[in-house]
C-alpha cells in the first residue's frame, strides 16, 4: 500500500507530513514510557522483521497480491508509540534506499500505515483483551482480529485521503468498494503473520510481548497422577524459555533469510493499492520516483545481473540498515528515558 508520487496533490501531502510528524513526535515521547532494558533491542528487530515480511507479497486473487503492513504486530510487541515508530522507520528505509513509496507522499504512508493501522489495531487488541479470558490463546486471537481489522481500515483511510487530495478525477465509491474488499483478503494474510509472529514470541517470552504484560498462569498440582489447578486465585508469571539474546539472534536471522532467499519467491502481481489504481485509473498522474537511480531501486543491486543474488543482497542490506536505524532510535528513546529518570534530573528533595 506504498502511496507514489503524484498520487495525492502537494497541500494534501503537505497536511500528512504535518500530522506524520506530529505523530512521530508523540510517539518519541510515548515510547519512553514503553521500552526498557528488555524491548527496547527488540524494537529494532521489530523494524527490521517487518521490513523482510513486507518483501514477501503473496497473492490474494487473480492478478494481485498482498503483503504485511506491520502495524498491529509492532504495536502489540513493543506497544502502539513504539510501533508507530517501528514502521515509520521502515517506510523511511523504502523510500530513501529503495524508491518504495513516494518521497512527497512520506506523510501519507506514514500517516496511512504507521499511525492507522497501529492506533487501531492496538484499540481492537486492547478491547478484546479485557473482555476474553487473559492467556496466551486469547491473546492470540487478539492479534489476529485486530491484524485483519488494521488492513481495511488503512484502506478507507487512503481513500478519505484521496477524496480530499486525489490528482485525478475518479468515483470514490468505486475506489472505496474494490480498495475495502480487496484489502479484507490482504487482511486475512497480514493477521495470520502477526497472530503466528506473536504467538511464537509469547511461546519463548513473553515477557518480551508488550500486549502480553502482566501475563499469569495457573500453578498447577500434581493429584493421582494429574495435573490439576491449584486452589484459590494463586497464579504464577509465564516462564521464559530463551534468554533475550537468543530471540534477537534467531529474529535476526529470519529476517536475514525472509529476505535475502524467501523474498526471491513472492508473487510479482501487483498489490492491491497498484491494481486499483490501475483498474481505476487514480495513477495517471502517478511521478518517477525522486531515488529512482539508487543502487538498491526496486530491491535489487544495481549492476548484479542475477536477479536472485541482486534481490538476495538488496534484502539483506536492507534488513541491516533498517535493523541499525530502528536501534539507535531506540537506543537514543531509551537512554533520554535513564536520563529523565537519574537523579540529577530530579527535582530537589525527591
Amino acid at each position: 500500500m506504498h502511496v507514489p508520487d503524484g498520487f495525492i496533490n502537494a497541500p494534501v501531502s503537505a497536511v500528512t507530513g504535518v500530522v506524520a510528524a506530529g505523530a512521530i513526535a508523540v510517539s518519541l515521547k510515548g515510547a519512553r514510557r514503553e521500552l526498557d532494558e528488555k524491548t527496547a533491542p527488540l524494537a529494532g528487530l521489530v523494524a527490521a522483521f517487518i521490513f523482510a515480511v513486507q518483501m514477501l507479497n503473496f497473492p490474494v486473487a487473480a492478478g494481485t497480491s498482498g503483503h504485511l503492513l506491520g502495524g498491529a504486530l509492532a504495536a502489540i510487541l513493543v506497544g502502539p508509540f513504539t510501533g508507530v515508530l517501528c514502521v515509520s522507520v521502515v517506510l523511511l528505509m523504502q523510500g530513501i534506499l529503495f524508491a518504495d513509496g513516494g518521497l512527497t507522499a512520506l506523510g501519507v504512508n506514514i500517516t496511512d500505515m504507521a499511525i492507522v493501522t497501529t492506533v487501531l489495531s492496538y484499540a481492537v487488541f486492547r478491547g478484546l483483551v479485557k473482555v476474553l479470558p487473559r492467556g496466551r490463546r486469547s491473546l492470540t486471537v487478539s492479534a489476529f482480529v485486530a491484524a485483519l481489522l488494521s488492513v481495511p481500515g488503512a484502506a478507507v483511510a487512503f481513500t478519505l485521503i484521496y477524496a480530499v487530495g486525489g490528482t485525478t478525477d475518479v468515483s470514490i465509491t468505486k475506489v472505496a468498494t474494490a480498495m475495502i474488499g480487496v484489502h479484507v483478503l490482504i487482511g486475512l494474510g497480514e493477521a495470520a503473520i502477526t497472530a503466528l509472529t506473536v504467538g511464537a514470541v509469547i511461546a519463548v517470552r513473553p515477557d518480551l510481548v508488550y500486549g502480553a504484560r502482566g501475563l499469569r498462569q495457573r500453578l498447577k498440582l500434581r493429584v493421582n497422577g494429574e495435573l490439576v489447578d491449584a486452589p484459590g486465585t494463586v497464579a504464577v508469571p509465564v516462564a521464559a524459555r530463551t534468554s533475550r539474546r537468543g530471540v534477537w539472534a534467531a529474529g535476526l536471522a529470519a529476517s536475514l533469510v525472509l529476505a535475502g532467499f524467501v523474498s526471491f519467491y513472492a508473487s510479482a502481481s501487483p498489490d492491491g493499492l497498484e491494481k486499483v489504481a490501475h483498474d481505476q485509473g487514480i495513477d495517471k498522474k502517478a511521478e518517477e520516483h525522486a531515488a529512482s537511480g539508487s543502487p538498491l531501486a526496486d530491491y535489487g543491486v544495481k549492476d548484479v545481473s542475477d536477479a536472485r543474488i541482486s534481490g538476495g543482497l538488496a534484502g539483506v542490506i536492507g534488513v541491516g540498515a533498517t535493523v541499525v536505524a530502528g536501534s539507535g532510535v531506540f537506543w537514543a528513546v531509551r537512554r533520554r528515558r535513564t536520563a529523565d529518570a537519574s537523579p540529577a534530573s530530579l527535582p530537589e528533595g525527591v
